[in-house]
């Protein structure tokens, strides 16, 4: 069965975590995430101030889910879970709960939120709730009578559960390359139109010549061909037309413009934490070494040093 990590979606305007939702048997929804199988109570901090603890999201916890015939397990990394539990106050959503994730609660609110740093001294093992490092815990406060008396005394209720957006990292991944390959592509198709600009304005008709380099080393070569054979095996599927080309340029030891190294140098270093050496099957590596790898940048940055670029 399929293990995939969830992450943040920057480039959407509703990401993250929307609400926190009281529930008996926290689940994993298909638009939100919800944690279905978790076991994970949570403890009546404070009776007499109506004071709710406990985890809402865990690190790298497998958690199961169903899309139609299709099961899978999704989970979500330390890094994801600090970003989201800041996410999650600086929009203000501290006030937004519901009850099994479904009827929207008034007078319930976060107070309190902390990742676990040290499982012995967390505040979280004082009621007997051992958490491993990286979980997001909280404390809401129950403001609502009948939620508390009907449902949190009664036992109807027994840990929190989140209501948000997130995506499937290696379609993420892939999205984030074609985004960054297409840049490329307009990048030079605007170059070219400015050569043919420049082109046409001089009268004594010879070729506006574009200087470019030969010097980049095997390694780069090498990346370029291993990135062309990874992308065979998995029917083509990665990278654009843009990266495809280069790499049959880096492949062959073509020679490259200077605009080219630049645009190489600044595409790899961003799309570098993408990579994954070890897995082949994914955009983001496929396509990384399409452009050079990490051979490629070091390249890249050392002759655009040498011919004062950068």
């Amino acid at each position: 069965m399929n293990i995939i990590e969830l992450v943040l979606d920057e480039m959407q305007e509703m990401m993250g975590i929307q609400a926190i939702s009281i529930v008996e048997n926290p689940a994993i929804e298909e638009d939100f995430v919800a944690l279905k199988t978790q076991k994970v109570e949570f403890a009546t901090q404070n009776e007499e101030k109506r004071i709710l603890m406990g985890a809402a999201l865990i690190p790298n916890k497998p958690i199961y889910r169903r899309s139609g015939e299709e099961e899978f397990y999704v989970y979500f990394s330390k890094d994801t879970i600090r970003k989201a539990s800041e996410l999650f106050f600086q929009n203000g959503n501290q006030n937004k709960s519901t009850l099994e994730h479904e009827a929207e609660l008034q007078k319930l609110s976060v107070v309190e939120s902390w990742i676990v740093e040290d499982t012995e001294k967390d505040k979280s093992s004082l009621y007997g709730m051992e958490m491993p490092v990286g979980t997001w815990m909280i404390s809401m406060k129950v403001n609502n009578p009948d939620i508390w008396e009907n449902y949190v005394k009664t036992g109807k209720v027994k840990g929190f559960s989140i209501e948000g957006y997130f995506v499937d990292k290696v379609n993420f991944n892939k999205q984030e390359m074609e985004v960054l390959e297409e840049q490329e592509a307009e990048l030079i198709l605007s170059q070219i139109k400015a050569v043919i600009k420049k082109d046409g304005r001089r009268k004594s008709g010879k070729r506006t010549e574009l200087e470019s380099y030969t010097d980049y080393p095997d390694a780069v070569k090498n990346n370029a061909k291993r990135g062309i054979e990874m992308n065979a095996e998995v029917n083509n599927k990665c990278a654009t037309d843009v990266g495809k080309i280069r790499a049959q340029q880096l492949a062959q030891g073509k020679p490259i413009s200077v605009e080219t190294i630049k645009r190489m140098y600044s595409y790899l270093s961003r799309a570098e934490e993408y990579y994954d050496e070890g897995d082949t099957k994914a955009c983001g590596t496929i396509s990384y070494l399409l452009w050079g790898g990490l051979a490629g940048k070091r390249w890249a940055e050392s002759k655009l040093k040498e011919i004062g670029q950068l």
